[in-house]
């Protein structure tokens, strides 16, 4: 399924305190602190495209900061524009490549979270190197996760699933995977994502799995 258009943006929105990007956040020192006027337990959420999880995760969780890292400018923009309509100060939207800012940023166990949820499958099997969950992404997660941090990784692809869940079994020490069972969704965006909602109202599966750092 590919991205609907997005909603315009109220041009009388300030975002520039949620909004960020890679680029900077890998020209800086990694200050948490700086970025949110306070020390939490950081997540970060590799592809947010519409920022659903990153609202309700920050409103859910307000003693944690949030990061959700998308590389689409608009869409970042967007996931800012929600922040700042709902007056959320404890989650920022990120422009640019997760993978970029995880090999340089951020240092070793200092994430109390990382989330992927429904990244591109890149179907074809010579595009699956472009695939987010690869062995070297795996092990920036392991690195940077705090003893006790958790991993999320949620896809409709189940290829895409079961190679990931083997190729976690067998270079990581992440314990899991953990069942995560479907929850009823109790209103029209109690959903992890839009694009979750989008393939349970379709009728389609959702592949879902949390591993743990021992």
């Amino acid at each position: 399924m590919g991205r609907r258009a997005l909603p315009k943006i109220d041009p009388t929105l300030d975002v520039k305190n949620h909004l960020t990007s890679v680029e900077q956040l890998c020209a800086e020192p990694w200050d948490p602190h700086a970025l949110f006027g306070r020390d939490a337990p950081l997540e970060v959420e590799v592809g947010s495209g519409k920022g659903l999880f990153l609202q309700n995760a920050a409103l859910g969780t307000p003693e944690h900061n949030f990061l959700g890292v998308e590389v689409a400018f608009k869409y970042a923009r967007f996931i800012a524009a929600r922040l700042a309509k709902r007056n959320i100060t404890n989650a920022k939207a990120v422009q640019g490549d997760a993978l970029r800012l995880f090999r340089e940023r951020p240092p070793n166990a200092s994430l109390a979270a990382v989330h992927v949820y429904f990244p591109d499958p890149w179907w074809k099997a010579r595009h699956h190197k472009r695939r987010v969950m690869t062995q070297t992404f795996l092990a920036d997660v392991v690195r940077t996760l705090q003893p006790g941090g958790r991993l999320h990784f949620w896809t409709d692809v189940k290829e895409y699933f079961d190679a990931t869940l083997a190729l976690i079994a067998q270079t990581t020490p992440l314990i899991g995977p953990i069942e995560m069972p479907e929850k009823p969704a109790e209103h029209d965006l109690d959903f992890r994502t839009h694009f979750e909602r989008r393939m349970r109202l379709h009728g389609e599966l959702v592949y879902r799995s949390k591993f743990v750092r021992p």
